[in-house]
């Protein structure tokens, strides 16, 4: 017959372990929740330090470009769009090359606008607004002047 100490102290050991078991699963689950919310937060760090790189960006280029034209386009405001670029020079049927004759810039800027991994310069913005502003046989002409 077994010894009712060493009975006793299996099925304490089992209970234990029983009850060890449930509170570290309720623990891994809490663990599991809380690194989830910290990656969380982390990439909406990421993302507004990204933003406000860019939006450092954006307020100091405009503050230094119109105190250099000495006030000249300071009262006409361009914005640009990538999406209507390309749609510019594929409604004109031109290549990015040609295009960016036009404009006085390479094909590849031209690309990188389209793209948005680059923005044009204020005195480029007025060059692309007076190629908006030809027609197909201005732009041809234009083209074979240069």
């Amino acid at each position: 017959m077994p010894n009712i100490a060493s009975i006793f102290k299996t099925e304490i050991s089992r209970v234990a372990r029983k009850e060890v078991r449930a509170e570290i699963e309720t623990l891994k689950k809490a663990s599991i929740a809380h690194r989830a919310s910290i990656a969380e937060l982390r990439r909406q760090v990421n993302a507004l330090e990204k933003e406000l790189r860019r939006v450092a960006k954006g307020v100091t280029r405009p503050a230094a470009g119109p105190g250099s034209d000495d006030g000249a386009t300071t009262s006409t405001k361009r914005r640009f769009s990538a999406t209507r670029l390309a749609a510019h020079r594929a409604k004109l049927g031109l290549s990015a090359a040609i295009y960016g004759q036009l404009v006085g810039v390479s094909g590849q800027t031209i690309y990188y606008w389209e793209q948005g991994k680059a923005r044009p310069r204020v005195a480029q913005l007025e060059k692309l607004a007076s190629i908006r502003d030809l027609s197909a046989r201005e732009i041809a002409e234009r083209l074979a002047t240069q």
